[in-house]
C-alpha cells in the first residue's frame, strides 16, 4: 500500500508547511523504476490524512499515530499517493486521536473528486492545494488546534496550567503521552543519523540515549531495524519517510 510514505522511493516528493496545522505534505507519483519488495513503516507520533489510488480506485483515510513498526509488502498494483501530516495539537472534532492510535478510519464513500469526512462531502485535496483544503476544514470548525499542546510537545513549559493538566491536554489532542512522543521522535532522529552513516556511539551521545543497548532497544521497538541494518540498508526494502518534527528530542 503506497500510502506509507516511502523514503527514497522513486517519485517521492515531500515538503514542510507554513500552516500551524500541518507538519508536512508528501506525494508519491507513478514511476518506471521498480518498487522494492517491501517497506518498513516506522513508528510516527503524528496523525495524517492519506489519499491513494490503486487499481484505478481512489481511497481516502485518516490514519492515527503509530507506536510500532509494520512491514508492508509492495506490489505491482501500487499507485499514486498523497498525504497531509498534521502537527501535534491539531485534531478533528468528534474524532478523538486516541481512538486512531495504531488504527485508521476510511472514508465511507470516495471518488476521484470527492470523499466523506465526518458526514460531510469534501473535494479530494492534492499536493499543491493541501493548505487550502486544511483552511476549509478550519473555517468549517471541523479541524481545531490546541496551541498549548504544540508548545508542550516542542519542549516549552506552560506557565498558566499545571503539569497534570498539560499532560491531559497532550493526551487528548495527540492520543499519546508526552513521553511516548519523545521516545518515538528520538528513535526516528537516531535512525536518520544512522542512515547518514553516523557511528552508533556518536548517535547515543547526540540523541540522548544512556548507552548503545538503550539505543538498540529503542530502534527495535520503534523502527524495527538494528543500527547495522540502518547503516547498510537492505536493497529489497525501503523505510517509510523519516523527517524531523516539532517534537523536542533534546537529550
Amino acid at each position: 500500500m503506497a500510502h506509507d510514505r516511502p523514503d527514497g522511493m522513486a517519485g517521492l516528493e515531500d515538503r514542510p508547511s507554513d500552516s500551524p496545522y500541518v507538519e508536512r505534505v508528501y506525494q508519491v507519483a507513478g514511476s518506471d523504476t521498480p518498487l522494492p519488495a517491501r517497506m518498513v513503516s516506522v513508528a510516527n507520533s503524528n496523525w495524517e490524512l492519506i489519499v491513494w489510488k490503486s487499481g484505478g480506485v481512489t481511497n481516502v483515510s485518516v490514519r492515527g499515530p503509530e507506536t510500532r513498526p509494520t512491514v508492508v509488502p509492495l506490489g505491482e498494483d501500487t499507485g499514486e499517493a498523497f498525504g497531509v501530516v498534521f502537527r501535534h495539537g491539531a485534531f478533528i472534532k468528534g474524532l478523538p486521536v486516541g481512538r486512531l492510535v495504531d488504527a485508521s478510519v476510511d472514508s465511507p464513500h470516495s471518488t476521484e473528486r470527492t470523499f466523506v469526512l465526518r458526514g460531510e462531502e469534501w473535494e479530494v485535496p492534492d499536493y499543491g492545494n493541501a493548505e487550502t483544503f486544511v483552511d476549509r476544514l478550519v473555517r468549517a470548525g471541523l479541524l481545531v488546534r490546541d496551541p498549548l499542546v504544540t508548545d508542550v510537545v516542542a519542549g516549552d513549559s506552560p506557565m498558566l496550567v499545571t503539569p497534570r493538566s498539560a499532560q491531559r491536554r497532550v493526551a487528548a489532542a495527540t492520543g499519546l503521552t508526552r513521553g511516548t512522543i519523545r521516545q518515538i521522535e528520538r528513535a526516528r532522529r537516531a535512525a536518520m543519523l544512522l542512515r547518514e552513516g553516523r557511528a552508533p556511539a556518536e548517535v547515543v551521545h547526540e540523541v540522548g540515549y544512556h548507552d548503545q543497548p538503550h539505543l538498540s532497544r529503542s530502534l527495535t521497538r520503534f523502527i524495527g531495524r538494528r543500527a547495522t541494518e540502518l547503516r547498510r540498508p537492505v536493497g529489497e526494502e525501503v523505510l517509510s519517510l523519516l523527517y524531523k518534527t516539532d517534537a523536542d528530542v533534546r537529550p
